[in-house]
């Protein structure tokens, strides 16, 4: 049980805030590094693959609801390396192979990546420590 708990409120929180990032915050930043490289039609079966995979990723890596001892700083650290580590294999593959994939990018979705994962662990651990009841845990 608490490891739906933990990936629910890993999935909420990470999904949430990525498409305030996405859709509100860095939406013409993206637009405008990426220019020619978008898409012109938006996957939304990828997306949300994406979406449904990645949170597995930070529970089973950072919240890591079966650890008594991992507490919220644990998990946002261990959650902020995973993001890390994710992002960059994705956006220093993406430099390393793409003709005409911007440097700038590459450092502010790193960036995101690690904090975005970062948090959402912390908030997938704070689910766990105070809303799954002592009997379910």
């Amino acid at each position: 049980m608490k490891y739906i708990w933990a990936y629910g409120g890993t999935l909420a929180t990470f999904a949430v805030m990525d498409l305030i990032w996405l859709g509100l915050i860095a939406k013409n930043f993206y637009r405008t590094q990426l220019g020619d490289l978008m898409a012109q039609h938006f996957q939304t079966w990828a997306a949300l693959a994406f979406y449904l995979v990645f949170p597995i990723g930070i529970v089973i890596f950072a919240v890591r609801p079966q650890d008594a001892a991992i507490g919220i700083r644990g998990a946002a650290l261990a959650g902020a390396l995973f993001g890390f580590f994710a992002y960059a294999t994705y956006d220093l593959t993406n430099l390393a192979t793409l003709r005409g994939w911007p440097i700038t990018l590459t450092f502010a979705d790193l960036a995101w990546g690690t904090f975005l994962t970062g948090v959402s662990a912390a908030a997938g651990r704070w689910i766990v420590l105070t809303m799954v009841a002592p009997s379910t845990a």
